[in-house]
């Protein structure tokens, strides 16, 4: 892959979030990537977000795309990922918490051949940041993933997941929620392409901030971990 002339594919999931959509609108074209092509998938949004998105957001992107169903952020990056275009993909939440200034630290490994998928680690030689009961359940979540993928992850339910796009769009999506993130690591081991992780800066919001996973998404991940453990 040419290091000079790739094409990076920046998939947003987005639902209610019209206080920071803008704003990381703006980090992702302001990133240090050359050729950017950035889709938003709307989740049928019920705070204006869709306004903003049509009248503010859509001439600086590539796409917006609306759901006429809320489906859920796993069902937001399936139709993303079908209109992507890029040589690699990589996801970035609607709000604040990951910085698009480090999309080279997971994508560049992949133009240079290291790997086909690089994870961003939240926990990879980083200080523990945000609630103590998120960060327990997510380190759980993911020795657990591991146990049956046979991976050493340690951070499984990241934000930033970046591939390359042939192997992104092999993979048959069907879990609509947070589920999507034990889902597509199982598919990936059962495809054996090589992963690579990466430590990333992680900033944190609060729920009365916006954070939208919970309790039940936690289980569902357990459920979801022990249904695709072989693929």
């Amino acid at each position: 892959m040419d290091k000079e002339s790739f094409v990076l594919s920046v998939v947003i999931p987005c639902y209610n979030e019209k206080d920071t959509i803008k704003t990381i609108v703006d980090k992702v074209l302001a990133a240090p990537i050359k050729n950017m092509e950035l889709i938003v998938v709307d989740d049928k949004s019920t705070d204006g977000t869709s306004d903003i998105l049509d009248t503010t957001i859509a001439p600086l992107v590539s796409k917006v795309i609306h759901h006429e169903e809320n489906q859920g952020k796993g069902g937001a990056l399936r139709t993303g990922f079908q209109h992507a275009t890029g040589d690699v993909v990589i996801i970035q939440d609607a709000d604040l918490e990951y910085d698009p200034n480090e999309y080279p630290l997971t994508v560049m490994p992949i133009v240079n051949g290291e790997c086909e998928v690089c994870y961003g680690s939240r926990f990879l030689n980083q200080t523990a940041k945000g609630y103590r009961a998120n960060r327990v359940a997510n380190k759980f979540l993911t020795k657990l993933s591991n146990l049956f993928t046979h991976l050493h992850l340690t951070d499984m339910e990241t934000c930033y997941k970046t591939f390359k796009r042939e192997i992104i769009q092999q993979v048959d999506i069907k879990e609509n929620r947070f589920g999507f993130e034990p889902e597509i690591t199982a598919k990936l081991a059962k495809m054996k392409v090589r992963i690579k992780e990466v430590p990333i800066s992680y900033y944190p919001r609060t729920n009365e901030e916006g954070k939208k996973i919970g309790f039940k998404d936690g289980l569902r991940a357990i459920y979801c971990i022990w249904k695709y453990r072989n693929g």
